[in-house]
């Protein structure tokens, strides 16, 4: 593996999060998170159970073609959507200012969010519907994951954010390396082409839409595979406590400038970020890893270590919420 392929996951996966710390305290103003009941353990522990429900589905739905073309095509449509809420708030943050359409009597206002997010989802769409080539997947992916970690950091506080990625870590454990249906979800990922993987291949020219199931990559000698794969959950998950930490913190005391829940988001990714490293070196070796204990465990290590050294507390803000 060249150093190119885990470098381009890389940069998707710290440029997914830093784009949800941007959309994180939008999303919470707009309603896309529910920060009403932030501190239940209810909701985390909901999400887990989906976790462990859904896979099981759609290896269910899999076994039957007719079955799964209808699931790609509800997950596209899903997807889209996803993808235009994303993009508005996105682009508002650039060209927040409305327009008076004529007659002005009638006070009509467009903002040009609207459009310009429709055009682009629209497009984004029909590409992974028609031709879904690595890099659309990988934008399509990359908005969606830093849409779902605004939501879920803005909504779950920071203790609901440990419960989840403390259970997601052992399942995710449990479902690659003991009943192994993870890995054959991702081969049913693959083969659907859907953007809940990151695909980084060796050549900008990789034909994905025509390349060999992950099954066959995952046969194929180490040095001779053509692209690496990361689930978008890998992604997420480690990202929620970022996110979290943002909005859920105190502001005070400012260090640097920066206020005092930004310094322990960063301190979040920059954990999650060594256990990235760790995670890719055993990738690297040519077997197939559960990402979430590496990235998780990194991410709650970072997480606590900057709290301490920001609030000077043993709290861990595991009680507190707006």
């Amino acid at each position: 593996m060249r150093a190119t392929r885990w470098l381009g996951l890389l940069g998707l996966y710290v440029g997914a999060q830093g784009l949800a710390l941007a959309l994180a305290l939008p999303f919470r103003s707009a309603g896309f998170s529910n920060g009403s009941s932030g501190s239940s353990l209810f909701a985390p522990l909901l999400l887990i159970a989906a976790v462990v429900v859904v896979p099981i589905v759609l290896l269910v739905f899999a076994r039957r073609s007719n079955l799964l073309r209808a699931l790609r095509a509800l997950l596209l449509f899903a997807i889209g959507g996803a993808l235009f809420l994303t993009l508005v708030e996105t682009i508002y943050l650039v060209l927040p200012q409305g327009y008076l359409l004529m007659p002005y009597s009638a006070g009509t206002v467009i903002y040009p969010s609207i459009p310009l997010a429709a055009s682009i989802a629209v497009v984004l769409f029909l590409a992974l519907v028609m031709e879904p080539q690595w890099y659309v997947v990988d934008t399509a992916g990359f908005v969606a994951a830093a849409a779902v970690i605004a939501i879920l950091g803005g909504s779950f506080a920071i203790l609901p954010v440990f419960v989840l990625l403390a259970g997601l870590a052992v399942y995710d454990y449990i479902a690659v390396y003991r009943t192994k249906h993870m890995l054959r979800l991702a081969d049913l990922a693959v083969d659907m082409k859907l953007p809940i993987l990151m695909v980084m291949p060796e050549e900008a020219n990789f034909d994905y839409p025509s390349s060999p199931s992950l099954h066959e990559i995952r046969e194929t000698p180490v040095d001779e595979r053509n692209a690496l794969f990361m689930g978008l959950g890998d992604v997420v998950i480690p990202g929620v406590l970022v996110a979290s930490a943002f909005v859920w913190l105190p502001a005070d005391p400012a260090v640097l400038g920066l206020p005092a829940s930004l310094w322990v988001a960063l301190g979040a990714m920059i954990g999650s970020l060594i256990g990235y490293a760790f995670l890719m070196r055993r990738v690297l070796q040519g077997n197939a890893q559960a990402g979430l204990p590496f990235l998780n465990s990194g991410a709650i290590l970072g997480y606590v270590v900057a709290f301490l050294l920001v609030y000077h507390s043993f709290g861990f803000g595991l009680t507190g919420a707006l």
